[in-house]
């Protein structure tokens, strides 16, 4: 059997997806092989809506089928040929979660160029260093998003603009295409797409996937999330994050379904949320533990949804408060999954099955996930923590090619073994559940924000000697990020400072990254070697969070 044969059992045989995914498992990686032409295209053209656009604030709807979206990104691919951009150039993404969105990352995919997408909440501060550490050929960007891009670039790139601006092409050009193209040939090691992830030291450094493994490796999400043919699915995710490329593209494409973007801006309206999810009569449904802990929170009164079949959560496990609440007022069951932005989703409960609150389920055939001592012997009793890694990883469907940093790469592939950087433990049916990171990565709402980013925008203001910040345990974000700081001498430990130091970091980072918890210290805890001793303060904050503490020089910032 091959990659094609695959496909199309899997078309045929939504039930079976978890022993399709065990052949995938045992296939050796096609090459050359394009998964938007020798899959996409010869499966899912149709007239059927692919993706349907919704605008909470003015309520705009734009559909856009299945062969109008295979003719569109056909077209952007002239468009870009025709302006000289060949095989490997870096496209940068930067727009909401508009119809475009699907077809330019299928270009991307289909004519072999590197996809790099932006968040719309990113600032310049963080354009620069993204422009800087990979220089763009092209940018595609909303007008309002673009502005902010051109403010930020050093060169001169391509530009397309969704909407009008005047130092752009405007997309709609594309209508004067052919709308037919040849893609490329694509083979393991040529990156599809990167993500900006942040990690433990430095700035945030590059996931690199490649074009062959990663599409076909979305089989994976497809089957934790259960989507079918028949399905509207919606996710609420944010474009330019992996979970944007995961369940809002990927996912349902594979499965021929239909894509619901509910565009809304500022903070999330959750009763008219639903409301829109029940009007388009959505059957499954993907959100980040944030949003379940607000939807239970919310008056649900009059809110039916009577067509949904899946929901499911990724990021952090949901607690049984959560699961049952929901359960009770809409019949369905959250179902935690893991993955990473260097994976596809690992770990999950699978639709039909049941939950165990706390646990994220158990390890996806395409993934060999074990279980690892600090010596790097396996651990094979139950219960047992100890670090998730990827065994035998190379050409692994879905995993990463690695880092743009060599150092970090060299940390995380060791030997046969990935290693996620995330603790847990499995019970004795084989359940796994996640007990920590091992690094001093921050989870906060759905993100990872690396310590040394917001340190950095700390001693920017020009008034702190050092800083050290980490995650502040928090029921509703999982963490907070809380800054313990060590100002210069000549400022007073006293709240006008500290709101002086969140002013100055909220012109530099978005609202996600800054500080709501700031502490001033004499000094931080050190290693021998000068290196400061993050985990030590992690347990001090767990343990004044956890006895309702507060020390005598802690403020807590409100960020809207």
């Amino acid at each position: 059997m091959n990659i094609t044969e695959l496909y199309e059992k899997v078309k045929k045989n939504y039930d079976e997806r978890y022993r399709i995914l065990e052949d995938l498992r045992n296939m050796k990686p096609p090459e050359p092989f394009n998964w938007v032409q020798e899959i996409f295209e010869k499966f899912y053209g149709s007239d059927k809506n692919a993706v349907i656009y919704y605008n909470m604030e003015n309520e705009m709807e734009i559909k856009v089928s299945y062969n109008r979206l295979i003719s569109n990104y056909n077209k952007l691919i002239n468009l870009l040929r025709k302006h000289g951009i060949k095989k490997s150039a870096v496209i940068y993404l930067m727009s909401p979660a508009l119809t475009e969105q699907w077809y330019i990352m299928l270009a991307a995919l289909k004519a072999g160029y590197t996809l790099i997408p932006l968040a719309p909440n990113l600032t310049e501060f963080e354009l620069k260093f993204r422009f800087s550490s990979i220089v763009p050929d092209v940018i595609i960007a909303d007008s309002e998003n673009m502005k902010k891009i051109s403010r930020s670039l050093k060169n001169r790139p391509l530009k397309i603009s969704i909407g009008n601006y005047d130092d752009a092409i405007n997309i709609k050009e594309i209508n004067n295409e052919n709308n037919t193209a040849e893609g490329e040939k694509l083979f393991i090691n040529d990156v599809f797409i990167k993500y900006f992830t942040s990690g433990t030291t430095g700035m945030p450094k590059t996931v690199n996937h490649s074009a062959v493994l990663y599409p076909i490796g979305q089989l994976s999400t497809a089957t934790a999330i259960g989507i079918r043919e028949n399905y509207i699915h919606v996710n609420l995710s944010s474009p330019g994050w992996a979970k944007f490329s995961w369940s809002s593209v990927f996912s349902p494409l594979t499965a021929g379904a239909t894509v619901l973007s509910i565009d809304y801006s500022g903070k999330l309206n959750v009763r008219k949320y639903l409301e829109v999810l029940g009007s388009y009569h959505v059957n499954s449904f993907c959100a980040p533990p944030t949003a379940w802990r607000q939807f239970i929170s919310a008056n649900l009164d009059g809110i039916e949804l009577k067509d949904l079949r899946e929901t499911v959560s990724a990021g952090e496990p949901l607690n049984a408060e959560i699961i049952n609440k929901w359960r009770e007022k809409f019949g369905t069951t959250v179902r935690d999954y893991y993955g990473q932005t260097e994976s596809t989703a690992m770990v999950a409960n699978l639709p039909g099955k049941s939950v165990i609150p706390g646990s994220m389920g158990r390890p996806l055939p395409t993934y060999n996930i074990v279980l690892l001592d600090e010596e790097m012997n396996e651990i094979n009793k139950s219960f047992e923590p100890g670090l998730m890694a990827v065994k035998n990883y190379k050409g692994t469907y879905g995993l990463f090619l690695g880092y743009s940093d060599d150092e970090k790469n060299r940390e995380v592939f060791i030997g046969n073994y990935y290693l996620t950087g995330d603790r847990a433990y499995r019970d004795d049916d084989g359940n796994f559940y996640f007990v920590s990171r091992s690094d001093d990565v921050i989870k906060s709402s759905d993100y990872r924000i690396g310590p040394f980013e917001v340190e950095s925008a700390i001693i920017a203001t020009g008034i702190v000697l050092e800083s050290a910040v980490v995650g502040s345990p928090d029921r509703l974000k999982y963490q907070k990020v809380k800054a313990f700081i060590v100002l210069k001498d000549g400022h007073e430990k006293n709240e006008e400072t500290a709101r002086t130091i969140f002013n100055g970091v909220k012109k530099l980072l978005p609202s996600y990254k800054l500080p709501e918890i700031i502490e001033f210290v004499d000094d931080l805890p050190k290693t021998i070697s000068g290196k400061i001793r993050r985990n030590n303060l992690r347990e001090i904050e767990k343990e004044k969070r956890e006895n309702n503490m507060i020390g005598e020089f802690e403020y807590f910032m409100k960020k809207y």
